[in-house]
């Protein structure tokens, strides 16, 4: 089937929810992805940040081909041995809490939002989040994401939500009161822009959740899982939540979603209250700890604050050349360079050359390589951008 012919069926048989980019991805490699015209893509945004080690990594295809021809599923009524590794390797290096297992970023929050209801005492209801957030797109946490563009069209929104600014902490204590049930936060923003959670902010939730009964949530689903040089972004900061949710990076590819709870609060979710057909399912917990082992095994904590570093480095060298890369921000491998012109155009043209980029909230360029990205990647990437934003300043 030709390319024209695969957009065609699309466009007769699949409904139209996406901008879809004119190419069909027939193969994808450690950081290169392949179309079927056989054009190679150097993909520094591997799967919106799915795959944080590489497409189709060697470890993570092994375990997910054993696993495949064991059990591929079993319902939760009964207990199977790579959920619950895959629960203690991330407990173990995170605070020590409880898994629920999901299939999505969104299915993740979902729970923690009802987690949090449930765990608090009757009366309180509310939620806090920050402006400028995504939180995934169910009724629940398409409410809690604060950015108008996302509700148009589904209003009423869910009672009970409240948004401040992004690290106002003066808003945040004008927001609180004795019905807050929680404060749900992106340690980084990603879909927001890359904006970074100031050490004083988070402390300021953390206390005045310890204040008033209320829980801590964190939103880790693209911070979560190695990114930023750790394996969760709070592990940067002085704090710990109550809960936390992951995805995207976990399942190398696979779709799997997960929220931890410390214990206390994990012993309000009992059975009857919440649950997923597919989550916790055999084939997407081999992946996760797949995932897990190959980020130990390849050192690849330490290698995503370098290479990210690396990353920056090189933007902002270009910087000084080109005046559209205002600031560049970010922390490991979730990087952001401000423009001061929408991004669009740009992110096109590093396709058609071989690059793949994002541009988020129309003016930053999102730039997140897999974790086993090296150096000459990067060079390559900085070469094609150069190339591009030269052509445009020409």
């Amino acid at each position: 089937m030709t390319t024209q012919e695969t957009i065609n069926q699309f466009g007769k048989y699949v409904i139209a929810n996406y901008g879809r980019l004119p190419r069909v991805i027939v193969k994808g490699q450690g950081c290169y992805l392949y179309d079927a015209d056989g054009r190679e893509i150097l993909d520094l945004f591997p799967g919106w940040a799915v795959s944080g080690i590489g497409h189709c990594h060697p470890k993570v295809v092994e375990a997910v081909r054993k696993q495949v021809g064991e059990l591929i599923h079993i319902d939760n009524t009964f207990y199977s041995e790579p959920q619950g590794q895959l629960a203690q390797m991330l407990s173990e290096r995170a605070f020590g809490g409880k898994c629920f297992f999901c299939n999505s970023g969104a299915e993740a929050n979902e729970g923690a939002l009802k987690l949090a209801r449930l765990h608090t005492e009757k009366g309180k209801y509310k939620f806090i989040t920050a402006q400028g957030s995504f939180h995934g797109r169910t009724f629940a946490t398409v409410t809690a994401t604060a950015q108008p563009k996302y509700h148009e069209g589904f209003m009423p929104m869910l009672p009970g939500f409240q948004y401040v600014p992004f690290n106002d902490i003066n808003a945040l204590k004008a927001a609180f009161d004795d019905e807050v049930a929680a404060v749900m936060v992106e340690p980084i923003q990603g879909e927001g822009g890359i904006n970074e959670a100031t050490p004083a902010y988070l402390e300021a939730i953390r206390d005045l959740c310890d204040q008033s009964g209320a829980l801590m949530i964190l939103d880790e689903v693209q911070t979560g899982v190695g990114r930023t040089g750790k394996w969760f972004a709070y592990q940067h900061y002085d704090v710990e939540p109550d809960i936390m949710t992951m995805a995207k990076a976990l399942g190398g590819g696979m779709a799997i979603g997960a929220m931890m709870a410390r214990d206390k609060v994990a012993a309000s979710l009992v059975p009857g209250k919440h649950a997923s057909t597919f989550g916790g399912n055999n084939v997407a917990c081999a992946a996760g700890i797949a995932v897990i082992e190959a980020i130990e095994e390849g050192g690849l904590l330490d290698k995503a604050a370098e290479i990210g570093q690396y990353t920056q480095d090189r933007l902002l060298a270009l910087r000084e050349k080109f005046p559209i890369i205002q600031s560049v921000r970010g922390r490991g491998l979730m990087i952001g360079a401000q423009l001061s012109v929408p991004g669009g155009a740009i992110v096109s043209e590093c396709l058609e050359r071989g690059l793949r980029l994002n541009c988020t909230q129309d003016t930053v360029l999102r730039v997140m390589p897999p974790m086993i990205a090296e150096k000459e990647h990067i060079d390559k990437a900085m070469e094609i951008l150069q190339g591009v934003l030269g052509d445009m300043d020409s």
